[in-house]
């Protein structure tokens, strides 16, 4: 009796056994898995903190036309906090554990440089939605960026300036120097691209991400007044140092790259900042498919309770991010299949680097042989608390 009643135990655990393991097998075989290294905190958290939603809206959109090859769109998110030892931590997890089949992200340059290395030893494609150090995946086997490179777009904003007659004889730079990309946009980028527009850039200031002062170094910009003062930081930094140009009597134009690329950035500066021009990838106002995007961007943001509703550059990107993978999956006809995991992610990357003309949100995009996006660039300007279009740049043809 003992022994039967052991077998029959036996059987209840075996039977237990696989009715957990059965559905939880044909809802990942069901599914096709992304994931998403996010920023919810760090110096850029104002562009970062809102991509998520951004992406979400694009897996909801691909999974009411019926998903990818059939199968469910899903992603999973690694918070890295804007840090690139964690960010190295939840590619690993992300890659090893969840087994995505390509990453959404990281977010920044620092990021970016230790995710490209770890995504190329892993065998996965990274893509990110912000980073625009010069060149920095250009060598890189699996990580790409959905972004063009400061000096792309900031020859544009140069360009633009000339065409408008907005005076440029005269510049100087104020940039922070203990982030990646501020320091290479006020160390090289911005110096170099000015001068070569033909301006004279004739003082340059530095100061931490996260100073509160800045009263030192716009005293020292205002001992030397110029026509532009090209700023290398973050949105917040940029605030303050309008706030202080203007207070000591500052007149100069302060002009940027995507690193100040808020959409409330206009707003949080006021008067201040009118007359700031930027470069992006993105204008909300572009056609009837950015507004729409817009609209539904605002609405789900407003029910998280962001305190920031408008949709950036970021978080487009990042909405393409998702439709690229889609795109991807289906030409090289992804299935999800475990086994076929490494095989999948490396069709995956080679389906990317086909793609020419897509018809994403930002514009029509392919990719450049540096691993970047190709992108229409629009100069906008702030004014009146709000980003004005000034022109447009078409994309390159690849």
């Amino acid at each position: 009796m003992k022994r039967i009643f052991t077998r029959f135990c036996s059987v209840l655990a075996l039977a237990a056994g696989l009715s957990t393991v059965g559905p939880g097998t044909a809802l990942a075989q069901s599914e096709l898995v992304l994931g998403f290294l996010t920023s919810e905190s760090g110096p850029f958290v104002s562009l970062a903190r809102s991509n998520e939603i951004a992406a979400r809206i694009a897996i909801d959109e691909i999974n009411a036309a019926g998903g990818v090859n059939g199968k469910k769109l899903r992603h999973i998110a690694f918070d890295t906090a804007g840090n690139p030892g964690q960010t190295v931590v939840g590619l690993r997890k992300l890659a090893e554990d969840d087994k995505v089949l390509a990453i959404i992200g990281p977010l920044s340059s620092g990021q970016v440089t230790v995710a490209s290395a770890a995504g190329d030893r892993a065998g996965i494609v990274t893509m990110s939605m912000a980073s625009s150090a010069p060149k920095l995946v250009a060598s890189s086997k699996y990580a790409m960026r959905n972004t063009s490179d400061e000096g792309y777009m900031f020859e544009r904003l140069m360009r633009t300036l000339k065409s408008k007659g907005i005076a440029s004889a005269t510049g100087a730079i104020a940039y922070a120097n203990d982030d990646t990309i501020s320091r290479a946009m006020g160390e090289k980028v911005l110096p170099a691209l000015m001068k070569k527009a033909g301006v004279d850039v004739k003082a340059s200031v530095d100061f931490k991400i996260g100073a509160f002062d800045l009263s030192a170094q716009v005293a020292q910009l205002k001992a030397t007044p110029t026509d532009l003062i090209g700023v290398g930081a973050n949105p917040e930094s940029a605030i303050k140092l309008a706030q202080e140009l203007r207070r000591q009597g500052h007149k100069g134009r302060l002009v940027a790259g995507t690193t100040v690329g808020d959409p409330d950035l206009p707003a949080r500066m006021g008067k201040d900042g009118d007359g700031t021009v930027i470069p992006s990838t993105f204008f909300a106002d572009l056609n009837d498919r950015t507004k729409r995007f817009a609209a539904e961007f605002t609405k789900r943001a407003k029910a998280a309770n962001l305190e920031r509703t408008q949709a950036s550059q970021f978080d487009a990107s990042t909405y393409d991010i998702v439709q690229y993978y889609a795109w991807a999956m289906k030409e090289a006809k992804v299935t999800g299949d475990p086994k076929r995991l490494a095989e999948e992610r490396t069709a995956i990357r080679a389906a990317l680097g086909r793609m020419k003309g897509f018809p994403a949100l930002e514009g029509a995009i392919s990719f450049g042989a540096d691993n970047d996006a190709l992108k229409p660039i629009y100069i906008v300007e702030a004014r009146d608390g709000k980003w004005t279009l000034l022109e447009t740049h078409p994309a390159p043809n690849n």
